[in-house]
């Protein structure tokens, strides 16, 4: 066995020898495992036993060089039958229209938008009908409380007048004939004033909402507006009456009047007396007079207060025929 071994491995590098003597390039050095091609002897080198007591290592499965590589098969499966949609595309080459189909095309998409306009204006005028209805019913209510309250205010202020009419005739009597418990009542009476303020929330709501054609086409504006102007005017007269209240009246009853009589005078009561301080013939004189000026502007009032009235049963008249309400 050796002796082969020898003679491959002397041949070997005989060949070489040989090969460096003729020039020629050696081959290349083949080298092989000779535990692997050896075939071992069962008499020389026999198989060691295994040791019952020692557990047997599992057996490590080389792999030759020579072994070609194990290729996994796998079998095929059918395609699976997948249901697709088909898309047919239209045919895009189209055949020339004549001109009366065009224009029969651009008549309906005129027809359309004009249809939507008018169907947006019906909407629209719908929703302002009831919007101005709404604000209209609202002035026609705060219209005739105006009017309620404005005959209240021409009867209070009308007793208040006629009081400047007797306080006047009184004071232009002689000072020991003066009946001045009278007097005090009746200067106490002038001291009041009944002012007037509308109740203007739809008024105002109105003005705001002057775009709308219900109102932008009427008169409602014009007759609100004479309406505004008449409270503004009695406004500047009933500031002047207070200005004059304050600058004559108060002056004289400062003066004049004890502390218990001013008291039950404003709290309605009774005069406890009759008796005034530091009153003399010119203090009557001159308080006359400037209950001229007084009365002059107490029936100014009296008379805006009528104009104002007036204008606010106008202007409740006109409302209610304008936009229909009387059956609300």
């Amino acid at each position: 066995m050796f002796g082969k071994y020898f003679d491959i491995f002397t041949g070997q590098n005989m060949d070489n020898n040989e090969q460096k003597d003729t020039g020629m390039p050696a081959a290349p050095e083949v080298t092989a495992k000779v535990q692997d091609d050896v075939v071992p002897d069962p008499e020389t080198n026999p198989e060691p036993k295994p040791d019952p007591e020692v557990p047997a290592k599992p057996e490590i499965e080389k792999e030759s060089a020579t072994d070609a590589p194990q290729l996994q098969t796998h079998t095929e499966q059918p395609p699976l039958a997948i249901a697709m949609e088909v898309h047919h595309h239209p045919d895009l080459h189209h055949q020339k229209k004549p001109w009366k189909e065009y224009l029969l095309e651009g008549f309906m998409i005129f027809i359309a938008v004009m249809m939507g306009f008018i169907a947006e204006n019906i909407r629209e005028d719908i929703t302002n009908n009831q919007h101005a209805h709404e604000l209209t019913a609202q002035l026609v209510a705060d219209l005739k409380a105006d009017t309620a309250g404005l005959n209240k205010v021409i009867l209070e202020q009308t007793k208040i007048r006629q009081a400047n009419d007797s306080l006047i005739t009184l004071l232009q009597r002689p000072l020991g004939t003066a009946d001045l418990d009278q007097i005090q009542r009746l200067i106490i009476n002038s001291h009041n004033l009944w002012s007037f303020y509308p109740a203007g929330g739809a008024i105002g709501a109105i003005k705001n909402e002057l775009h709308l054609k219900q109102f932008a086409h009427s008169q409602l504006i014009s007759h609100i507006a004479d309406y505004e102007g008449n409270i503004a005017l009695l406004h500047t007269v009933q500031d002047i009456y207070l200005q004059y209240q304050h600058n004559m009246l108060d002056a004289f009853l400062r003066e004049h009047f004890t502390p218990g009589n001013l008291l039950a005078a404003f709290d309605h009561k009774p005069l406890p007396d009759a008796q005034m301080r530091n009153l003399t013939q010119a203090g009557l004189t001159q308080l006359a007079a400037d209950m001229v000026l007084i009365r002059v502007v107490s029936a100014e009032i009296v008379r805006d207060d009528i104009s104002v009235k007036e204008n606010a049963e106008h202007l409740l008249k006109y409302t209610i025929s304008e936009y229909d309400l009387g059956k609300d």
